[in-house]
């Protein structure tokens, strides 16, 4: 089974770039552009790297994004990124940045996606990797801060395919970003948000009804409502599940209690990803592999889950198609 989910191709849905960010590169960021983190060395930030909730990872996380100066600064990140996609059988990637993380520190939003989108040219040119980049907003900041993000994205629609929202979840409800996410809508975005992973389930129900979402990114706490459930399926709405973050984050205590069979088991439209794959001690093929040596995941499955990201991703039906083919040729 782990040389199938290794041969398979895949399209991750659920990456932020800024949690690519290993300690080997924090570092060396961190000596050129003479940032100052608080680690002696790699093994320090490692052992930093033990969560007891979403909070304590984000605390380590913008720490470390501190590094990210420059537009080769972002370049080298992403492209670091783009050769765990080649290791890892990725042939589609859909990126979240996190401009507010950058702006707040006089970062120039024009210098991020600068430096992120010529790596995914670079990775289209060299490996074929095809990719798109979303933009999250913040949401532990205010919707004020978030419109103005969006007012400066507008100009770079040519590059962002889409908005989410991302950090501290509880307290942070998808009805605080209710207008900035309708402006977003009217200029033509795709829409995604995280809902449902540390917070219950009405924020799912908020992300589908007053943000009106394409995706929902986590949404592992569906399972508790029986109407929820059935309207997930009935829409085929996608979930961009992240069964490493769930474990590291405590949302499950063990792999054991991942909820990820019985979603799919009752026809919901859920894909595999990997989230902050540096803080998360893991890719995509391990977050497969995990699941794999800890649940009852059958062949069909694996499948399954790896053609819902295809089918999930935001490319022409066309492209799905050839995709599509890609892995059944790859089963043969």
């Amino acid at each position: 089974m782990i040389d199938l989910i290794k041969k398979l191709p895949k399209a991750e849905l659920h990456l932020h770039i800024e949690g690519s960010l290993e300690p080997e590169l924090m570092f060396r960021l961190s000596k050129k552009n003479q940032v100052d983190i608080p680690y002696k060395d790699i093994e320090d930030v490692r052992n930093a790297y033990n969560f007891t909730n979403l909070q304590t990872f984000l605390d380590i996380y913008y720490a470390g994004a501190n590094v990210l100066l420059t537009k080769d600064d972002f370049y080298d990140l992403t492209w670091e990124y783009i050769l765990k996609c080649v290791e890892n059988n990725i042939i589609h990637t859909e990126i979240f940045f996190d401009p507010q993380t950058h702006t707040a520190r006089g970062v120039p939003f024009d210098v991020v996606i600068t430096g992120i989108k010529e790596a995914l040219q670079d990775a289209k040119a060299k490996y074929g990797i095809t990719s798109c980049i979303i933009m999250c907003f913040l949401r532990h900041l205010s919707q004020e801060d978030a419109f103005e993000t969006l007012d400066a994205a507008l100009k770079y629609q040519d590059d962002i395919i889409g908005v989410g929202l991302d950090s501290s979840e509880l307290g942070n409800p998808p009805s605080k970003f209710k207008d900035v996410f309708k402006k977003a809508k009217e200029a033509g975005f795709k829409l995604v948000a995280h809902a449902g992973e540390e917070a219950d389930f009405s924020y799912i129900y908020e992300a589908l009804d007053l943000l009106s979402i394409h995706r929902i990114d986590h949404g592992v706490q569906s399972i508790k409502s029986a109407a929820l459930m059935q309207r997930l399926k009935d829409e085929q709405m996608p979930l961009t599940v992240c069964p490493n973050s769930n474990i590291e984050l405590k949302v499950f205590e063990t792999y054991k209690e991942h909820n990820i069979k019985e979603l799919l088991d009752y026809g919901l439209n859920v894909s595999v990803n990997s989230d902050d794959p540096a803080y998360f001690k893991g890719y995509m093929n391990q977050n497969f592999i995990n699941l794999h040596e800890n649940i009852e995941l059958s062949e069909d499955d694996i499948v399954t889950l790896v053609k819902n990201s295809f089918k999930s991703a935001f490319i022409s039906d066309e492209l799905k198609e050839v995709y599509l083919a890609k892995v059944d040729l790859a089963l043969q």
